[in-house]
């Protein structure tokens, strides 16, 4: 079973996650929400269920996984269908492209970075939420990897590695942001992490880089 297949099979457990772990998601929606430009025309890249467009604003999503897909669309997400490797768009269609908690389960990230910034119009941003795999709860998610129905197949990344990338592609002014700093047994159930500059700490780290004009 590949990436595709466990978020068709299980959307709905998916989904159930972000209820039941309320303040890591809202944790991570502040790290983004900072990043994120105030105005423009946005995509979210890996949208899933629509959780983080729905709550960042962000009309429009791509999403391999139907059943992924149709829960986004009833949360008022236009969604295709289509990989981050080969986005259905013309270039320069966007102002930003998000992509959270996606890089890890691409065929090819640096391909899916690159199709990210063709559709961005220059000037514009992407931003990248992810699971920071040298953080201490980075490390602790990649020991517990065999045990988790949907990050069995992820390949956690560190956050050198993908700033790498970035500035291969030529993406300039990359700005970092790290929260969630507490396991999820001594999060407390609602309330939101604070967010810092940097990484190395946090396991859910939010970049930001702008692409040249």
């Amino acid at each position: 079973m590949n990436n595709i297949e466990i978020f068709e099979k299980h959307a709905a457990e998916y989904d159930q996650w972000f209820d039941e772990n309320e303040a890591v998601y809202k944790s991570e929606i502040l790290a983004l929400q900072d990043l994120i430009p105030a105005a423009g025309m946005g995509l979210e890249v890996g949208v899933g269920t629509g959780r983080f467009a729905a709550s960042l604003g962000i009309g429009m999503g791509v999403e391999p996984a139907r059943a992924m897909a149709e829960r986004a669309r009833q949360r008022g997400i236009e969604v295709h269908e289509a990989k981050a490797e080969a986005l259905p768009f013309r270039d320069e269609s966007f102002d930003f492209v998000l992509m959270v908690t996606t890089i890890c389960f691409l065929e090819d990230p640096l391909q899916a970075l690159a199709e990210a910034k063709r559709v961005i119009r220059p000037g514009g941003r992407i931003i990248i939420g992810m699971i920071d795999r040298n953080s201490p709860l980075g490390k602790d998610y990649e020991r517990k990897k065999a045990t988790s129905k949907f990050y069995k197949y992820a390949r956690f990344l560190s956050v050198d590695q993908v700033m790498g990338w970035l500035e291969s592609l030529n993406f300039e002014h990359i700005a970092t942001l790290q929260t969630v700093f507490k396991s999820t047994r001594d999060i407390n159930i609602s309330a939101a992490e604070p967010f810092e500059e940097g990484y190395g700490e946090g396991a859910f780290v939010a970049i930001a880089a702008r692409k040249g004009d």
